[in-house]
């Protein structure tokens, strides 16, 4: 038995009643292993009986050595900016298709786990970013994003006008539909359709992609880990800023968006054959041979 894990925490998709047979497999293969295994309590809200302990995902980050997440990207996003406060590694299992944050399948999850439980695995540092929107001096909203942080016109039909400065300094006025500003993680998802450059996801970085920006030339950039990100709204009609489009705010004339490296990181465990180009060459189908018309 590894002497690195001795509490693993299973969370399971919200309302997913799917995930409850492997979830239920799973925790039966780690009790017979000696681990202490714990559920989520949203998890075990779908279950009739639970022999596990339940607890709330914060009880779970302060208790947990590991937490095994089943579903898919969108829940991985979520758990990982309510765990990584508390520095507890996760490891992804998706239900069908392979995500870019859940790597293990259902069907070879115990497997695949088992032989991470032995040692192994390889350890992966996401970062994440924080948000704070400053009105009058008060800060009336802050978010946690592993994905992005995105100003945006929302529903509206006219562009919207503001100033990036970054650690103080002016760097331009732009007039777009909106501006992402994104970890490596999100420089795959929304950054990369607006034409953003895919960032490794090893690096300690973030790139800034405005969105159908009036002139060409503002094109992506990329800042250092350090960067304060200052985002001052000149004109807005109806602008809302979105942390990986799971909250979002409504943002008001003059407010001014601040956007830093959160401290803490991200821990993926992934399997020890994990390869970060095979994800990108299957993910974005870039080894695709195009058919031939006849």
């Amino acid at each position: 038995m590894s002497t690195c894990f001795n509490k693993i925490a299973l969370i399971g998709k919200h309302k997913n009643p799917e995930i409850l047979t492997p979830m239920m497999r799973l925790a039966e293969y780690l009790a017979g292993r000696q681990f202490g295994v714990i559920i989520d309590r949203l998890s075990a809200a779908q279950l009739e009986h639970s022999d596990f302990p339940i607890l709330t995902l914060e009880e779970i980050g302060a208790e947990a050595d590991l937490a095994v997440v089943i579903g898919g990207d969108g829940t991985m996003l979520n758990i990982a900016r309510i765990l990584a406060p508390y520095n507890v590694p996760l490891v992804g299992v998706n239900q069908g298709r392979l995500g870019f944050l859940t790597d293990l399948t259902v069907d070879t999850m115990i497997e695949t786990l088992g032989a991470m439980l032995d040692g192994q695995y390889i350890t992966e540092q996401r970062v994440l970013l924080s948000a704070e929107v400053i009105r009058q001096d008060q800060v009336v909203y802050k978010a946690l994003a592993f994905n992005d942080i995105v100003v945006h016109r929302g529903i509206s039909t006219g562009m919207i006008e503001f100033q990036v400065r970054i650690n103080g300094e002016y760097v331009y006025s732009l007039r777009s539909d909106g501006l992402i500003v994104a970890t490596p993680t999100g420089s795959t998802a929304y950054a990369l359709s607006a034409g953003g450059p895919i960032l490794h996801s090893s690096l300690d970085l973030i790139e800034l992609v405005p969105v159908c920006p009036h002139t060409l030339s503002n094109r992506p950039i990329v800042v250092g880990p350090d960067a304060e990100i200052e985002i001052m709204l000149n004109y807005n009609t109806e602008t809302k800023i979105y942390s990986d489009s799971h909250s979002w705010f409504d943002l008001g004339e003059h407010d001014r968006i601040l956007v830093r490296r959160f401290p803490q990181v991200v821990k993926l465990l992934h399997a020890i054959n994990h390869s970060y180009y095979r994800m990108l060459r299957e993910k974005l189908r870039w080894s695709e041979i195009p058919h031939k018309n006849h």
